[in-house]
């Protein structure tokens, strides 16, 4: 039986939840993790509204396990 991983580079979900609570380390995440799914457009919109983001990312993370996408096309 396989593990679902979460978000942040496929790391275990507790691991990521650590990561999302500090909000320098949800930043640099968030921001690369869209940019390797190929989300350039969601990554640039991190970049300059990521610490905006950082507490929707932050209950997502709680509520689905996943953190919030706001362009997922």
């Amino acid at each position: 039986m396989a593990k679902k991983k979460s978000d942040y580079f496929g790391l275990d979900w507790i691991i990521s939840l650590i990561l999302v609570i500090l909000p320098p380390t949800a930043w640099i995440c968030g921001i690369v993790t869209r940019f390797q799914e190929g989300k350039y457009v969601a990554g640039i919109i991190r970049i300059f509204g990521g610490w905006l983001i950082w507490l929707v990312d932050l209950v997502m993370m709680i509520m689905n396990k996943s953190i919030w996408r706001l362009l997922n096309v």
